[in-house]
């Protein structure tokens, strides 16, 4: 049984309609990165972050997962496969994924602002003066830019024995996540499935490095076959 590990970013969840930053020039639906995607923004305008994610929390109930990611569940039957995602949906997990690392924070958890072990389920709006067990305000368990990433370590142990790499929908812009390849084993198999890739120092490193530009929903589908096939 080989082991799987699979890097998923925005490009996967675009499919399924979640809009990305990317889709406009660093906006989403009027909003820019500085503005809701940072601790400064949150010390600055709380109201305005939490309505933001409150939006994205909405919009994430409406939507399902897509066949890029009903694909990938499929080769849990017979492989080791773990996924680390970018992504801050649980699509993943709705289309059946038992092993997912999140990189960036979940849409779907609370935390308090004080205390980062106090994570709690959300699946409704956060409110100023809603307020964890110790006092402290609730705001979204997301991992904003400059922010460490702590989950960084467990995906780094994740990746380094593995034996297949499928990258998705990534830019692979965006460190230290993008930086994850760089872990695989030399003779890791590596697959890089986008409409639009680009390689960065990683990728570029790479010996067999297989560019499939496709997006998820068909390319995804297609190594899947061809993994199943040879196993």
């Amino acid at each position: 049984m080989s082991k799987i590990v699979i890097l998923t970013g925005a490009g996967i969840s675009a499919e399924s309609g979640i809009r990305t930053f990317r889709d406009a020039g660093g906006l989403w639906e009027g909003y820019k990165i500085e503005d809701v995607a940072t601790p400064e923004a949150w010390r600055r305008n709380p109201e305005m972050v939490l309505r933001f994610y409150n939006e994205r929390r909405k919009q994430l109930l409406e939507v399902s997962p897509n066949d890029g990611h009903n694909s990938l569940t499929l080769l849990e039957q017979y492989h080791d496969t773990i996924v680390i995602t970018q992504n801050v949906d649980d699509l993943h997990e709705r289309a059946g994924s038992k092993k997912v690392i999140h990189l960036h924070g979940e849409l779907l958890k609370k935390r308090s602002s004080k205390y980062d072990d106090l994570i709690y389920p959300c699946m409704e709006d956060i409110q100023i003066g809603d307020l964890c067990e110790r006092g402290f305000q609730l705001r979204p368990h997301i991992v904003w830019f400059g922010e460490m990433v702590p989950m960084l370590e467990t995906a780094i142990d994740a990746i380094t024995d593995a034996s297949i790499v499928l990258v998705i929908g990534s830019s692979m812009q965006v460190y230290p996540a993008a930086s994850l390849v760089a872990y695989a084993p030399p003779q890791a198999e590596i697959y890089y499935i986008d409409p639009n890739p680009k390689l960065n120092y990683e990728l570029s490193r790479r010996p067999g490095l297989q560019i499939i530009p496709k997006v998820a929903s068909v390319g995804v589908k297609e190594i899947v076959e061809k993994i199943i096939s040879s196993a």
